[in-house]
């Protein structure tokens, strides 16, 4: 079969399931929905017709073994749950191009394990907790977290167990054979379209620090108090919002306000508590953290000014990964022996590889997609650029073999 025949089935699965949705106007599946079952059990099926081990793990993560008898594993992986009105690609291409490389293994003499995982929460969108999948594999799942609700009260334990699955066995689904791992995943970004190149080298992956900021005022009726008695909790996180992206321009490193939320919101009230989302990121660790103390300081000092009271609640946190120097080298082979030129590229996006990375050397790949858009229903990958994709890692998968 060519690679242009391969990349199309891949396109045919892809299409398949983003037709599995909460949404029946867009693509959403978030962790222990039914559509995330539902796409779950499709993704096993895949596994399945590839003849692979297959099952479902206590985190929700479907994985598919190719046992050899080695004494280490090689892990291919993406994610399958998405953000809110998604995209078809990011995550799903990763997990469906892995299924077919390993399907075109067959036959081959190969000297590790192989096992395909198509991780359960990579996004974080329903608890606010980003790679659970990962860090279940890789053993740094944090207990604490079975206590954190979603927007319905519903607990991560109980979400859990909705699907049937045991969180006492969770530390059973740990990986301890590691010999690499290996990720696909589209760029996100706009360099390839721009350069009109299919596929890239990641060197390292951006740090990142995501935060819950809350300003807390005095609700109060929004025809008598006067504009200089008012103590507003949403002027208070505007001011900052804006606060944040002078910063980020002057600093040249990225800062988003994705998320916010007026508690008791009316027209005719002064709103009296703002919670907004806050997510820093950069290639560099001190750049990071000096960005997290300049904002903190700029939050407390609009707070100090409109006489508002502050939390600042770290969520999450990553440092910079670096990918390994060996695998990546092979990758650059695998691209210019495949006739491609080699670029390198820094991820400023997150990806299961930055968990996995602190226990097995981690490469990736990227993929051109159109105008580098994602997290949006305009996401778009060209067949040809998928057929370049698995040429690559054709070549890589021998290049390990044979290393």
């Amino acid at each position: 079969m060519s690679y242009l025949q391969r990349a199309a089935n891949i396109m045919n699965r892809i299409d398949t399931l983003a037709a599995i949705s909460e949404d029946a106007k867009g693509i959403t599946r978030t962790f222990g929905t039914p559509a995330f079952i539902a796409g779950s059990e499709q993704v096993m099926h895949w596994m399945q017709e590839a003849g692979l081990d297959t099952h479902i793990d206590n985190i929700g993560n479907v994985r598919g073994r190719w046992k050899t008898g080695a004494s280490s594993t090689l892990v291919i992986a993406s994610h399958i749950d998405t953000v809110i009105n998604a995209g078809k690609f990011d995550g799903p291409l990763g997990v469906l191009m892995a299924i077919d490389i390993v399907q075109a293994l067959k036959g081959t003499t190969i000297p590790f394990n192989i096992e395909v995982i198509a991780f359960s929460d990579e996004e974080g969108v329903r608890f606010h907790t980003t790679y659970l999948g990962s860090k279940t594999v890789t053993g740094a799942f944090d207990n604490s977290l079975l206590d954190k609700k979603d927007h319905n009260g519903t607990t991560l334990k109980e979400a859990i167990e909705s699907m049937g699955k045991d969180v006492s066995r969770l530390p059973d689904d740990v990986i301890h054979d590691w010999q690499g791992y290996f990720e696909i995943h589209i760029e996100q970004g706009p360099v390839l379209y721009d350069s009109n190149i299919p596929i890239a080298v990641v060197t390292a992956i951006a740090g990142q620090k995501r935060l819950s900021v809350t300003f807390k005022g005095m609700a109060g009726h929004a025809g008598t108090v006067p504009m200089d008695s008012r103590q507003d909790a949403l002027c208070g996180a505007a001011a900052f919002i804006l606060a944040v992206e002078e910063y980020a321009v002057t600093h040249k490193i990225v800062a988003t306000v994705g998320y916010l939320q007026v508690s008791n919101a009316a027209s005719n009230v002064i709103p009296g508590e703002v919670t907004c989302s806050l997510d820093i990121r950069s290639a560099d660790i001190a750049t990071l953290d000096i960005a997290g103390i300049a904002l903190q300081k700029a939050a407390a000092d609009i707070c100090e000014q409109r006489q508002l009271h502050l939390e600042w609640q770290l969520i999450q946190a990553s440092k910079p990964v670096a990918c390994d120097r060996v695998m990546s080298g092979l990758l650059k082979h695998a691209i210019t022996g495949s006739g491609y030129e080699t670029v390198q590229l820094v991820s400023g996006a997150g990806h299961d590889a930055v968990p996995v990375s602190a226990v097995s050397p981690v490469c990736m790949l990227f993929v051109k997609c159109y105008k580098g858009i994602s997290h949006h229903p305009s996401e778009k990958v060209d067949v040809e650029d998928i057929a370049a994709a698995l040429k690559v890692s054709d070549q890589f998968m021998l290049n390990l073999i044979h290393y």
